[in-house]
């Protein structure tokens, strides 16, 4: 995907977020964000995206401070809903291949793009989870999602000291896609791990639907659970699963 197709998928994530909130009671709990209940969570996700329209806006060089107010819980669908489309605004009339300060790998405004998308659509996962509501993501953006992950990991070390511990002797975990077009081998080497779309035999292999394997990369599903088939050394998975944990 690229800057243009990941604004097309967060103006359509965006406006899914908007009908999985309505009517939704904003104090229930959140499972997959311990200590947070829906309207914690949106306040979180609007200030991201609020935060990151700045940057991007003034292609900001260095890392911005977060200073967004927040309005009352009765304003706060409302103010997340415009913060989206702001932010949405200023992606469309950014130039992608301009440098800026980007903590992941691609230090350039496309990076805010890719990011944004998929930050909205795993908060998305959590408050249709949270409420009960169905939740789909489409193939296309779960296959990036799982790219992005693994393109931005490693520089997550700052903020995710675990990721230090994501190497081996050349171990392979195998992702398989049932449902759609993908497949990683993910290898632990000596000095870091490093990913590849090819189809290989490794220490454990996952086949899942590529929407729960998106997840289950962010945290949000387990691979025990009836939609995961897991061959071979399930504790290389939940050791990757554990340190790679953002």
């Amino acid at each position: 995907m690229d800057h243009l197709e990941h604004c097309d998928a967060l103006a359509r994530e965006l406006q899914q977020f908007q009908q999985d909130l309505a009517g939704a009671d904003l104090a229930t709990a959140v499972p997959t964000c311990p200590r947070w209940d829906v309207l914690k969570l949106i306040a979180h996700l609007g200030g991201v995206h609020r935060w990151c329209e700045a940057m991007v806006r003034e292609v900001a060089q260095e890392r911005l401070e977060r200073r967004t107010p927040k309005p009352g819980p009765d304003q706060m669908v409302a103010w997340f809903a415009e913060g989206g489309e702001l932010l949405l605004a200023t992606l469309l009339a950014a130039e992608p291949n301009e440098p800026m300060f980007a903590w992941g790998t691609d230090q350039h405004v496309r990076f805010w793009s890719r990011r944004q998308l998929h930050e909205t659509a795993v908060h998305r996962f959590d408050v249709c989870n949270a409420l009960g509501r169905d939740f789909t993501m489409e193939p296309a953006v779960a296959r990036d999602s799982i790219d992005e992950f693994l393109d931005n990991l490693a520089k997550s070390v700052y903020f995710a000291p675990n990721v230090e511990k994501l190497k081996g002797n050349g171990e392979v975990i195998h992702l398989h896609a049932t449902d759609a077009e993908g497949e990683w081998i993910i290898r632990m080497n000596s000095d870091g791990f490093s990913y590849e779309h090819a189809h290989a035999k490794g220490e454990v292999a996952v086949q899942a639907p590529i929407s729960d394997l998106a997840l289950m990369m962010w945290g949000r599903r387990d691979p025990s659970g009836e939609r995961f088939k897991v061959f071979g050394d399930d504790a290389r998975l939940r050791f990757w699963l554990a340190n790679s944990a953002l």
